[in-house]
């Protein structure tokens, strides 16, 4: 925290209403994370209906119907407009092609945040995942002032796991038969990152 006196308005936990603000574009060396938008819909349909995606998130379904990215896009609006989640298309900047989805779900009074993300399939191994989520940690950390951001992976899923680490996450837990999906109980594993850690320089890592 910063000292009595002191201007450091990104080191304080912002109000909802202030997370509620349509955030400006980030950019890093490959990737340009923007809004989402309406016109996105149908790109995000074709690569979250990939059954290979659905199967490594939490909440996307499959099948992936018409119609159903129109809603979510909606949701995620509504969601931010409350404060709730920060929601970015991921964009490669040599294509101007959406290749992704990451964001932040905000607990604005506990100053915590919860990092998700899904990237295409013809797009994995390729560090996108890696580099985004850096982005969108500096913004959760610098921006909107949050003292903690965890995420959560399917055990099955070590590659997820791979990219929390090397942004400086540390492995928190694992909550056994956590999650029900497509019918089975799946472990999930936990990770963390506090702002202290981060302005060491742990979360700097790309």
């Amino acid at each position: 925290m910063a000292a009595r006196g002191t201007r450091r308005e990104a080191s304080s936990p912002q109000t909802p209403a202030s997370v509620a603000k349509a955030p400006r574009p980030l950019r890093t060396q490959r990737l340009l994370l923007r809004a989402l938008r309406l016109a996105d819909a149908p790109r995000i349909r074709r690569l979250a209906g990939d059954r290979a995606v659905a199967s490594t998130t939490l909440r996307i379904p499959h099948p992936y119907e018409k119609g159903m990215a129109e809603q979510w896009i909606q949701a995620q609006r509504e969601r931010c407009q409350k404060g709730r989640e920060i929601r970015f298309a991921i964009v490669l900047r040599s294509r101007n092609l959406l290749i992704g989805v990451i964001g932040l779900r905000v607990t604005a009074s506990h100053a915590r945040g919860e990092l998700g993300y899904w990237i295409g399939k013809p797009y994995w191994r390729r560090g996108y995942a890696t580099e985004a989520a850096a982005a969108v940690l500096r913004y959760g950390f610098d921006t909107l002032g949050l003292n903690r951001i965890c995420a959560y992976h399917f055990r099955r899923n070590p590659a997820s796991g791979r990219v929390l680490r090397k942004l400086g996450m540390t492995p928190e837990a694992i909550l056994r038969q956590h999650i029900l999906k497509w019918g089975s109980f799946e472990d999930l594993a936990g990770y963390g990152i506090l702002r202290s850690e981060y302005r060491g320089g742990v979360g700097n890592r790309e």
